[in-house]
């Protein structure tokens, strides 16, 4: 992992909604409201999702704000955060964001419509979340998703799609997650490159 000099600390959440965006009951929209100078990632058309372009709103909106960040993703947003951060890697231009925590996934062969995803280590520290009665991410995949992004995993079991219809609204775990992000990433503010996202107690998960 590269060094992150920063003098902007504590990280800013930075949320990716999934396919038609989060409503005002959606847990990343309570989670915003958690942190002070969030932002969230707006596409121009919630209902059509082209991951090129979805991956490109991420890193529009990294390239006009002042980092570190952390992002919370949702559904497909995760496909879009883990592209971008791919793009982001390849142009040397990652170091500003500092973790990332995916939550139910969508599979990337249920949208291989909206473009070729291929599933690369992220650079940063992470953790991905599924749920055994997603529908659009069966748990194996998930966990398999995590091991090729090198997350650490969570199952949170019957949880349906982690979204307001299976009742995740207000969400203290989310904001746990993120803090545990940030924490971990803290020894890059002196420039110490060595840190590592350990594995989550089983009260966290």
């Amino acid at each position: 992992m590269s060094s992150c000099k920063t003098s902007s600390w504590p990280p800013r959440l930075v949320t990716v909604p999934g396919l038609h965006g989060s409503e005002g009951a959606h847990w990343q929209t309570w989670l915003e409201r958690q942190f002070a100078r969030s932002l969230r990632v707006v596409q121009a058309d919630w209902d059509a999702p082209n991951l090129r372009q979805w991956a490109q709103s991420v890193n529009d909106l990294l390239a006009r704000q002042r980092g570190p960040f952390v992002l919370a993703a949702h559904s497909f947003g995760c496909l879009a955060a883990a592209h971008a951060l791919q793009q982001r890697a390849q142009r040397a231009s990652s170091a500003d964001v500092v973790g990332v925590l995916f939550v139910a996934p969508a599979s990337p062969r249920k949208f291989e419509f909206a473009g070729a995803f291929e599933a690369t280590r992220v650079a940063v520290p992470s953790i991905l979340v599924g749920s055994e009665t997603d529908p659009w991410m069966p748990i194996a995949e998930a966990r398999e998703l995590s091991r090729r992004f090198g997350s650490a995993f969570v199952n949170l079991g019957d949880a349906g799609h982690i979204n307001t219809a299976a009742g995740f609204g207000p969400w203290p775990r989310a904001k746990y997650f993120v803090d545990t992000l940030a924490h971990c990433a803290a020894p890059l503010r002196f420039g110490d490159d060595t840190a590592v996202l350990q594995p989550l107690s089983p009260a966290a998960a």
